[in-house]
């Protein structure tokens, strides 16, 4: 399950909504082996295309080089579809490079929803889990505390 502040989650919305109609991307990181979603990091789509995002390689080091200064990993990996349902595509699945974190994906082929769904993507393999949407992180929203047998974003 993934736990998340509803001002990250309305953060990533409103940089897919920004970035339309190309994809949008990006990471919130958290402290390393925590699983908890804190610093929201908008990255730029390199690509600069409606089906494809590619982080800079230059943006990425320099990432990471930040995230392990201040003892972070990526939590989440975010992107935008376009015009597809918020699933993750073979493009997707292949270049799932972070095996620990959440991906998070938003969809903004329609303008009136905000179509939010996260996935565990680990040796090619695609599993979908809970978004738990939550006014702000504590230290009880911990996946091993809040457990819930729905899929999709729900707010608590």
């Amino acid at each position: 399950m993934l736990i998340i502040s509803q001002d990250v989650v309305d953060a990533i919305v409103a940089h897919a909504r920004r970035d339309h109609p190309d994809e949008a991307c990006g990471i919130v990181a958290g402290p390393e082996g925590s699983d908890r979603p804190e610093r929201f990091v908008p990255m730029i789509n390199a690509a600069m295309s409606p089906t494809f995002y590619e982080f800079d390689s230059g943006d990425l080091l320099r990432l990471y080089r930040d995230l392990d200064a201040r003892g972070e990993e990526p939590v989440v990996v975010y992107h935008s579809h376009t015009a597809t349902e918020a699933y993750p595509s073979r493009t997707d699945v292949t270049y799932a490079s972070e095996p620990g974190a959440h991906y998070l994906l938003v969809s903004t082929r329609d303008a009136d929803v905000d179509e939010v769904r996260s996935y565990r993507i680990v040796d090619g393999q695609v599993a979908e889990e809970e978004v738990r949407v939550v006014a702000a992180l504590s230290p009880a929203s911990s996946p091993d505390e809040l457990k819930s047998p729905s899929r999709g974003a729900t707010q608590s």
